[in-house]
């Protein structure tokens, strides 16, 4: 009789979720507009210049400069904390890493807080109510939403490229330091070339992000009507036309794939990034010399302009009733103030507003369900991977449990919708409803669960399951009692990262987002487009305040689990 592989059953049963979660929405797009007119509408009319050439065009340039901007920043900062005697040290690593947690919204409430002018109406900024007149280019449209991107996605350069660095062989920069090589020269001619694959793994993942980013070209670039690919795909979904909506969702997945697919050809064409060989050696601090307290300086401004100033903007705009005068007659109404028709059009402080508290609770239940979801699928993902392989359905669980991690929020929100969004057989729709958005957001979050369980299952000996498996304990009971318990200290970094993402996401909810169903990124996205900037900086900053208290208890528990 035939014998099926061991692990056969997981590894299916993984890969069946992983078909539900990710392949199936994107399947669905693809049917959906398959032998559809919105394929010339979109492409090839007299619309298409407006509805897709332009927001492509704008797409691109922000995306290649999120890239470009990134990795320069983040890669000067990598350098600074790993290789160099920079004062401070650590403090910048800590700053470098911080805009992970800084949904691109707050960036961008910050930037309005600071140079808004007229040209939308409304209130202006602070610097308008000094007097200043502020350009137009400067207030809206490309250049803040591209500094907003960059000031969130240059953390993700940092961390890959300061990983690079880390393992660099300190031999190669001691010998050029021996034969005399100038600081400049070892820089860029051989740290440089050496940490190539990191700068470019960087620079695709800060361009993967940039394109699809929706909160920063929607508060500074709509005002104006500049469009992006993905403001211009909620636009189509949010007036109906879901079928031209689905079509620009491909383009944008299109542009993403492309992009990180020349990223990986240009590194598969060189073989001679080698920097960790058998031999052991460590790493020679490089001395700054002179330049030592500039630079320190640079990247001290670097960081406290990208990740201090615009809390602190944030705190005085969520405070001040003029927002050309952040920073006096401050009043805590918008927080809590009672409904006052004189006062901010008779809007009431967020904490008296029905709609704020629901939405809290829904985003925190949303958070911790999702996360514990998430960690749980990629436990047993990281299972599958690292046991047994049967080979090809392994590679697909491999490949779609990190498929998210390259798709646009919005394009996925926008696969949901095509899918889940209408009956399927017995089931109900589930548009409308908090089931919708936590199937999207499990699925979005799965790379960081898999890739945090995968690195912590690998450290656990085989041995252990074995004996197990050999005292007659099954699967289930092997995972909770054995496995579970080995890995918790991983599973905790995940569901951390699910947890901040979720609560800080708005690309994927925008679309997903009813009424019924309020959540607190979209509740502040709603304030800002209607023009109470207070209270959407308000609401921003308790996100904020959520994302840093999760972050300290998840190391609390971590450090209860040593």
């Amino acid at each position: 009789m035939f014998a099926l592989p061991r692990g056969f059953g997981l590894t299916f049963g993984v890969l069946a979720i992983l078909a539900v979660l990710v392949a199936a929405p994107l399947t669905t797009i693809v049917i959906d507009t398959l032998g559809s007119a919105a394929w010339r509408e979109v492409l090839a009319s007299n619309l298409s210049r407006n509805l897709t050439w332009l927001p492509l065009k704008n797409t691109m340039i922000l995306g290649l400069a999120t890239a470009v901007g990134s990795v320069l920043i983040g890669g000067f900062l990598a350098w600074l904390v790993v290789m160099t005697d920079v004062p401070f040290r650590r403090t910048l690593g800590v700053l470098a890493t911080l805009p992970f947690m800084i949904p691109s919204f707050a960036t961008a409430l910050a930037w309005g807080s600071l140079f808004r002018n007229s040209r939308a109406g409304g209130s202006v900024g602070m610097l308008e109510g000094w007097g200043m007149s502020v350009p137009d280019w400067l207030a809206w449209g490309m250049v803040p939403t591209a500094f907003v991107l960059i000031s969130q996605y240059f953390a993700l350069a940092f961390t890959v490229v300061a990983a690079s660095l880390a393992s660099l062989n300190g031999d190669v920069v001691e010998a050029g330091q021996m034969a005399g090589a100038s600081r400049r020269r070892i820089v860029f001619g051989i740290v440089l070339p050496m940490v190539t694959p990191a700068l470019l793994a960087g620079g695709s993942l800060a361009f993967a992000a940039g394109v699809s980013n929706f909160a920063a070209p929607a508060l500074l670039g709509l005002p104006v009507r500049m469009q992006t690919l993905s403001t211009r795909l909620f636009g189509m979904v949010e007036i109906g036309q879901t079928e031209r909506g689905y079509i620009l969702a491909m383009l944008l997945i299109v542009v993403s794939a492309v992009f990180l697919g020349a990223g990986n050809r240009l590194l598969a064409g060189r073989r001679s990034f080698a920097t960790i060989g058998g031999k052991g050696a460590r790493a020679k601090r490089m001395a700054l010399g002179g330049a030592r307290g500039p630079l320190c300086a640079l990247a001290l401004g670097l960081c406290f302009v990208t990740t201090v100033l615009p809390i602190i903007l944030l705190v005085a705009a969520s405070l001040a009733p003029q927002g050309s005068a952040l920073f006096s007659n401050w009043t805590l109404h918008f927080w809590i103030g009672a409904s006052d028709p004189g006062f901010a059009r008779g809007q009431a402080g967020i904490f008296r507003n029905p709609q704020l508290m629901t939405a809290l609770w829904m985003t925190l239940a949303l958070g911790v369900g999702v996360a514990v979801v998430s960690v749980l699928i990629g436990l047993l993902a990281a299972v599958v991977l690292n046991g047994k392989r049967i080979p090809v359905l392994t590679e697909a669980v491999s490949q779609l449990a990190f498929l998210p991690m390259l798709l646009p929020g919005i394009a996925f929100g926008a696969a949901y919708i095509a899918l889940y969004g209408a009956p399927i057989g017995p089931f109900p729709a589930l548009y409308g409803t908090p089931w919708l958005l936590a199937l999207a957001l499990v699925a979005a979050t799965l790379p960081f669960a898999v890739q945090t369980g995968r690195a912590t299952v690998a450290q656990i000996s085989g041995d252990v399951d074995e004996a197990a498996r050999m005292t007659g304990a099954g699967f289930v009971r092997r995972l909770f009692a054995i496995t579970l318990p080995l890995a918790s200290k991983g599973m905790i970094a995940g569901a951390l990262l699910a947890f901040v993402n979720v609560i800080g996401d708005l690309a994927i909810v925008v679309l997903l987002y009813t009424p019924q169903v309020p959540v607190l990124s979209v509740l502040s996205y709603r304030y800002a487009s209607d023009g109470f900037h207070q209270f959407a900086n308000a609401v921003t900053l308790l996100i904020l305040l959520i994302s840093v208290l999760a972050t300290v208890l998840a190391n609390a528990l971590k450090g209860r689990g040593k």
